[in-house]
């Protein structure tokens, strides 16, 4: 026993040198170092498991896969699967895989991953019992619930390296000496995916002696009567009955009430969706008005040309032009809003479709297909850390069965404060997420749930909610000091262990005898908390470990789930749990690769770097993306969105965008954050004609659709009668497509490309109504998910390498596309293009919510960005006037106003500044105000307000959000757009990039104030444009009544017109210069000074350009003026 305990222990073994890498043998039986690798279908060489590999001269270059089979004796037996499998997914949900560009992908196995207790028994650093293996530390493996998974019937606990070293050595357990046998430890009981449950009957009758299934239990340890009563008909007694006789109905057996509960198939059919027209009260004379508008609108052009002002050429020559630019951008806008739709989900009729059980499917496993979600973060300083982890945890507890989620964040910055937090996210989500199962919490957001004003027991009734409430309560905020505390925890871990190492180089310095000068500097490195170098991104940079420069990085945080429900217990957790699904969806992290040189491509790059990793671990058939700061706020918005790509026509669907809503606004929505003119007016209109633009957040996508291919055209398709002897391929879906240039447009990995096929048949709908013509068999989605392995992941850490995109087709055919600031515009854009549909999803209560700027110079900041990448657009191949004959002519109406939209600040911002000019130099844009003139003016007037009225009656919009969106359509016009089409000129012609910056800041000291951000001025230089004209403006009036008043014959006639158009323009203004002056009026002196100085010389310059004509005889001008 004493020289057993001076034995290093096998995970200090296992461990030996440094805390960032691991010895490269695992001990056989005789001593002898064996090294274990294989090469991954890309090409590449990854260890199978915690120890590194050495590559060096020990394969060739011709090596592959190797099996050594080795024949069952007394004792040899084979490894009971299903703790094969569980020690394999244990071992991949411990373990940070990090690989990249030349470098082999490697699997460390973490004790730890955050230095808090975790919650979720499987992950790792959770408690649990010892391995009873001399010299070793590890720790058992343990299922879901977290329970001990001891492989022999001795109980003899062992962990998972012992276990798989048992198994090669001798096949003995170490506690009892006997062989391992096949069903020591089964928990999953038999596969129900085909349907029948093999039950014996109720009378005895044909007897199955090697029929285990009445010893079954379900997963509180109690026999399931409810699967016996399905397959056998059983009843519990007079007056219970849950099966009827049969021909209780008098029907044959084949009827489909043989069995008492109807086949989905042979139910009445019943659409999932709806399409509601717009009542045709509301939307003919829409139309009508649009009619007479127009026509109005070319004759009064007409008349304009016709009579121009002789006076003022220049004057009436100016706003002509404007006139006409303002009249298309009109047409551009109005002509797509005039087949407005409204549609509505029936989530009754998914449910019975696909969750409801039936004699085929007695368990009620769901039909539904796989969804992947993404959410994406890059700087966890811009971005905090909490925000997206309350984001992760509203997706954890959506309201969609558990084993067909997956969730996915992307860390672009690789930081390890990121990684941390989500690590407490996911520990937190232990409780989190069946707490609102139990009690159906809405929002599933902590952060939202606990901040409402409304009462919290309100439409409760069980009678522990309180109690469980108050307990969640302090649980989270115990969860948020721990994130909030990340940045320190993590900088004075980190400065522990580089004291540590310091250390250790200068002992080694003087033993060895070295000068201390000539000693290579130890780099300050990032530590994670089971002590071992982060591989990301190091907050002091170094090389491999910078932003822009580290290794791919990707950790199964919460492994898939089982494929049936498992129910809490009393005494699992702080909260009673009992018949509560106590499952998580799947979550991972990923952080792709980054190197010096390679185009990353931003967020676009990241997203494609998630649907390459996701396709390879989960392969969800349909994709929903999130930004970090929008959170799921209605549980069920997945199931709505279901609806539509699992109905009849929905093969053809690409995406379902949601409408984008948002918290923190202030009442007043000043700068018109909301949108509602867009999301609730422009969106709705485009989902009658060929569907929405994809905005870049709360979309639903086909998987199948981002992957560049056409439509489905049934018709075209090669008919394969035995789907099974012949399965798809990506050439059956595009016929040009040549299977063996498939890397050239996928990239090199062999499972990317065989999953395509997979994903594309089961993103289809349920083929269950004639009409459907393009569907799959109703419960071919029954079949539980393949467990993940090793080999698995280390594929998807290939496909997130910086390498992997080198001459494919993605971000040009292929996922999110490149080349654009607004990259989902172009995504959207290049579906439509193929001939695909888009659907708006309005749900009653709203899907996503999320945050936006209030801030002055933020929001301008926004549409900046925006503006810019719809001049891109306009330059570039993407531009609508390019598109196929697939897209629809107002589909196309409308993309050509996304690119066209920011040009008209440059009319707009001429035609601001003509109502300061014709007061200024005496002269009206026509040269008298006539009858006509008038009439056509009012005219068009009370037709734009009956516009406006009829819009906000069939988009919901209110009154006041319609005038805010037209204030901030001028100021945006005359800052952002402006900014942004002389910066996609000098970028188009001279390949200048201009970027617009804050330069200076002051803000109010109410911290409390949850809108004191809506008080900060921010100085920049966008800002110029707008307080010149509302200066020049001002002036102008001020100029032209003095004159007016002080002239011997007054024209006020041409005073009026003028004043009129300047304080239309001052109207729009108003909301910017009520952000000018913050809180307590505190701008920027600069800010004055600059304004006032342009004002006055442009005026000043104008007079002396153009100066009034004086003198009592002659008053044409409207008469000089001088001061008293």
């Amino acid at each position: 026993m004493a020289s057993m305990s001076r034995q290093p222990s096998k995970k200090a073994i296992r461990s030996s040198g440094g805390g960032s890498t691991n010895s490269p043998a695992s001990r056989s039986s005789s001593g002898q170092t064996v090294k274990f690798a294989r090469r991954t279908s890309s090409g590449r060489y990854v260890s199978l498991s915690r120890e590194d590999l050495d590559m060096s001269g020990e394969l060739s270059g011709d090596y592959m896969n190797y099996t050594v089979h080795i024949p069952p004796t007394p004792d040899n037996q084979p490894m009971e699967s299903s703790v094969a499998v569980k020690a394999e997914e244990q071992y991949v949900s411990n373990s940070l895989f990090t690989g990249g560009f030349n470098s082999v992908t490697r699997a460390h196995l973490m004790d730890k991953v955050i230095d808090s207790d975790v919650s979720h028994p499987q992950m790792a650093g959770a408690k649990g019992s010892a391995c009873s293996m001399p010299a070793c530390d590890g720790k058992v493996m343990k299922d879901e619930r977290g329970v001990d998974v001891t492989p022999c019937a001795c109980r003899f606990t062992i962990c998972r390296d012992c276990y798989l070293d048992a198994q090669k050595e001798t096949g003995l357990c170490p506690g009892c000496k006997e062989p391992y046998k096949a069903g020591d430890y089964d928990e999953d009981g038999q596969d129900y995916s085909s349907g029948k449950l093999q039950l014996p009957a109720p009378d005895g009758s044909k007897r199955d002696q090697n029929n285990m299934s009445m010893m079954k239990r379900n997963q509180t340890g109690e026999f399931d009567h409810n699967r016996w009563l399905f397959e056998t008909q059983g009843t519990y007694g007079v007056g219970n009955a849950y099966w009827p006789h049969d021909d209780i109905y008098g029907d044959d057996e084949d009827d489909g009430f043989r069995s008492g509960v109807l086949e989905s198939t042979d139910k009445p059919w019943k659409p999932l969706s709806r399409k509601t027209p717009i009542p045709a009260a509301v939307i003919s004379p829409y139309r009508l008005l649009v009619a007479v508008r127009f026509v109005v609108l070319c004759f009064f052009l007409q008349w304009r040309v016709a009579h121009p002002n002789e006076e003022a050429v220049w004057l009436w020559l100016m706003s002509v032009v404007c006139e006409l630019w303002f009249a298309f951008s009109w047409l551009l806008d109005q002509i797509p809003k005039l087949c407005p739709v409204n549609r509505s989900t029936d989530l009754e009729v998914l449910h019975d479709k696909f969750d409801m059980p039936s004699p085929s499917n007695p368990t009620g496993r769901s039909d539904l297909p796989g969804v992947d979600l993404f959410v994406s973060t890059a700087d966890p300083e811009k971005e905090p850390p909490l925000v997206t982890a309350n984001t992760i945890l509203s997706i954890l507890a959506v309201d969609y069965p558990v084993e067909k989620l997956a969730c996915y964040v992307s860390d672009d910055g690789g930081a390890l404060l990121t990684f941390e937090a989500m690590a407490e996210a996911a520990s937190f989500a232990d409780l989190w997420v069946p707490f609102c199962r139990k009690h159906n919490i809405e929002p599933r957001n902590p952060e939202s749930y606990f901040s409402l004003k409304a009462d919290p027991t309100k439409n409760k009734s069980r009678s522990d909610f309180v109690k469980d409430r108050r307990k969640i309560k302090r649980e989270y905020d115990e969860f948020k000091v721990r994130i909030n505390g990340l940045p320190d925890s993590i900088r004075r871990r980190s400065d522990a262990f580089n004291a540590r190492e310091d250390m250790k180089m200068l002992k080694h310095l003087k033993e060895s005898g070295t000068d201390p000068l000539d000693a290579p500097k130890v780099p300050k490195a990032t530590w994670m908390a089971d002590g071992t170098h982060w591989p990301g991104t190091w907050a002091i940079p170094a090389s491999e470990h910078a932003k822009g420069d580290h290794a791919g990085i990707l950790q199964v945080m919460l492994k898939p789930p089982s494929c049936d429900p498992l129910m809490g217990g009393a005494d699992d957790k702080i909260i009673d749990f009992t018949d509560v699904d106590i499952r998580l969806p799947m979550f991972v992290y990923v952080s792709r690769e980054k190197r010096p040189g390679y185009d990353h491509n931003k967020k676009a790059g990241a997203m494609n770097a998630l649907v390459r990793a996701s396709a390879v671990l989960s392969n969800g058939p349909f994709i929903l993306n999130l930004d970090c700061d929008h959170y799921i706020y209605n549980c069920k918005a997945i199931r709505e969105g279901m609806c539509f790509m699992m109905d009849r026509g929905g093969e053809n669907i690409c995406y379902i965008q949601f409408p984008q809503r948002f918290e923190g606004i202030d009442p007043s929505d000043r700068y018109a954050n909301h949108n509602t003119v867009f999301f609730d007016g422009n969106m709705r209109a485009l989902d009658g004609v060929q569907g929405p633009v994809y905005v870049g957040t709360g979309c639903m996508f086909r998987r199948f659709a981002l992957y560049g291919f056409d439509p489905p055209q049934p018709d075209k398709m090669v008919q394969k009668h035995d789907p099974e002897t012949h399965p798809l391929t990506p050439s059956d879906f595009d016929p040009e497509l040549d299977m063996h240039l498939l890397p050239k447009r996928f990239g090199n990995s062999t499972m990317l490309a065989e999953s395509i096929p997979i994903s594309e048949f089961q993103g289809r709908p349920l083929a269950d109504h004639p009409a459907i013509r393009y569907g799959r068999p109703p419960g071919a989605l029954r079949v539980p998910r393949e467990p993940l392995d090793a080999t698995t992941v280390a594929e998807a850490v290939s496909v997130i390498s910086c390498w992997y995109e080198d001459k494919t087709e993605w971000g040009d055919r292929v996922g999110w596309i490149y080349g654009s600031v607004t990259e989902d515009v172009v995504t959207g854009y290049r579906m439509h293009n193929r001939g695909w549909h888009s659907v708006y999803c309005i749900t009653k209560r709203d899907a996503f919510r999320g945050s936006a700027p209030i801030n002055l110079t933020d929001r301008l900041h926004q549409v900046l960005r925006w503006a810019t990448g719809s001049v891109e657009i306009f330059f570039s191949r993407n531009n609508a006037f390019l598109a196929s004959k697939r897209l629809k002519f107002l589909q196309r109406l409308a993309y050509l106003n996304v690119g066209i939209y920011p040009f008209t600040s440059v009319f707009l911002i001429v035609y601001c500044f003509l109502p300061a000019l014709s007061l200024l130099s005496g002269h009206f844009i026509v040269q008298t105000l006539n009858v006509s003139f008038l009439i056509y003016l009012l005219i068009i007037t009370v037709c734009l307000i009956g516009l406006a009225i009829l819009e906000v009656k069939w988009s919901g919009v209110g009154l006041e959000e319609w005038w805010r969106n037209e204030q901030f359509w001028l100021i945006s016009g005359t800052s952002a757009h402006l900014a942004a089409v002389v910066q996609g000129l000098l970028k188009v012609i001279a390949g200048i990039e201009i970027s617009f910056t804050l330069t200076s800041k002051s803000g109010g000291e109410d911290n409390d104030d949850i809108y004191a951000d809506l008080y900060l001025v921010k100085w920049t230089s966008l800002m110029i444009p707008p307080i010149v004209i509302a200066m020049v403006n001002i002036i102008a009036i001020a100029v032209a009544f003095s004159r007016t008043i002080y002239s011997t014959v007054p024209k006020w006639s041409k005073f009026v017109g003028g004043a009129f158009f300047s304080f239309w323009v001052l109207a729009h203004l108003y909301p910017f210069a009520k952000g000018l002056m913050g809180r307590r009026r505190k701008t920027p002196t600069i800010v004055f000074v600059w304004s006032g100085l342009i004002a006055i010389t442009l005026s000043l310059l104008w007079m002396a350009i153009d100066p009034p004509e004086g003198g009592a005889d002659d008053g044409g001008s409207g008469g000089g003026f001088q001061f008293p």
